[in-house]
This record gives C-alpha cells, structure tokens and sequence, in this order.
C-alpha cells in the first residue's frame, strides 16, 4: 500500500490557513487533521485523541527529549507539539494528514520530517493581509505594523517550501491544494516501488 502523505500548510497570521484547512476538510473528508499534544486542561466538549492529546508537563518534556515531536512551542504557560508517531502510523495506512502550523512550527518540521510536503500560503497582497487584520478590530495600529513586519519575516522563509499557494478566493485556493496534493501522488519515486514490485513477479 501507498503511503499517504504529511502535508504542512502554514503562512502569516491573517492568511486564512484555519478557513482554508477546514474547507479543505468539508471537500476532501478523507484528509486526517493532524491531532496536537497539549499540557492544557482540556475545556469543555474536548475529546482526547480528537481535538488533543492531552498530556502532563512531565510526560511532555520527556516527548520533546526523546524526539517524539515533529514540532512543539510553548505559548501561555502550556506545551503545544505534532506527535510523530500519530503522522508516521496515519501515513503508513496510506492516508494523508494535514498539518497547519505557524512558520517557526513548519521549519522544525521540515528539519526533523523532511519528506513532508511544504505548502506556503499568501495573501493576494500585503495591503490585502494588513486589511484582514485591521477588520478583526482587535489589534492597535501598533500591534498591526508589528504584525505586517512579522509576516513580511516569515515570507523571507518561502524558500523553504515546496509550494505556494495564494488564499484569495477560498475554492480557488483549496482547488490548487487538491491539485498539489494528486500531483504529489503521481511522482515517479512515490510509485516506483510498486512498479518494482510488478516488475519482480514477471
């Protein structure tokens, strides 16, 4: 059987990646949404192995020592972290997992899993992008050029990427995803082995 792919979609605050991953997820429900451990209490209506994997701060650290994390971070006093063993048991089933995660994220990724698939997504512009944030009304205009100079950091960081993807209308963008993802399957090397193995039985 194939092995499914982990694809890993991240790009500035304000981009649209949360909108983008859950239209993708309403077309193409066979995409596996890649499950975070967490240390944070779990709130309301989470469910274990489906919104986290909840986990002590002591059991968390020793993941991070022992290299089971494909990516973690601290944010507000709790650990935020992609468990490798649930991406490397999904994709050996041959089902693809969706990864959507901030730029830093992305880099630890890409050095610890580096056959994952990178996808960059951006704005159709930065005016676009500053636009986007000021309609939030939540951030000062200070907090928004910050903001604007983050994101124009982390675009110096494309490089790194497999693709790009600009989010200008949602099903245009998830169209060009779905796209990214078929061409994947199709590369030489991802078929070669089962071609080899045909060949051997002739």
């Amino acid at each position: 059987m194939k092995k499914g792919l982990l694809l890993v979609l991240s790009g500035p605050s304000g981009v649209g990646k949360g909108t983008l991953c859950d239209r993708l997820r309403q077309l193409s429900p066979e995409l596996v949404y890649s499950v975070s451990a967490t240390t944070r209490a779990p709130r309301s209506g989470e469910v274990e192995g489906k919104n986290y994997f909840f986990t002590s701060r002591e059991r968390f650290q020793s993941m991070i020592a022992e290299g089971e994390l494909l990516e973690w971070a601290e944010y507000v006093g709790n650990y935020y972290g992609t468990p490798r063993r649930f991406v490397e048991e999904t994709i050996a089933e041959g089902r693809d997992v969706i990864l959507e995660i901030d730029v830093q994220g992305a880099m630890q990724v890409k050095e610890r899993f580096p056959e994952a698939v990178f996808i960059f997504v951006l704005p159709p512009s930065l005016e676009e992008l500053q636009n986007r944030i000021q309609s939030r009304g939540t951030e000062t205009e200070s907090a928004i050029r910050s903001r604007m100079q983050v994101a124009a950091d982390e675009m110096r960081l494309m490089e790194h990427y497999d693709y790009a993807v600009v989010n200008d209308v949602i099903d245009l963008a998830c169209a060009r995803v779905q796209s990214i993802i078929t061409a994947e399957h199709c590369k030489r090397e991802r078929m070669l082995p089962a071609v080899k193995s045909w060949l051997n039985e002739v």
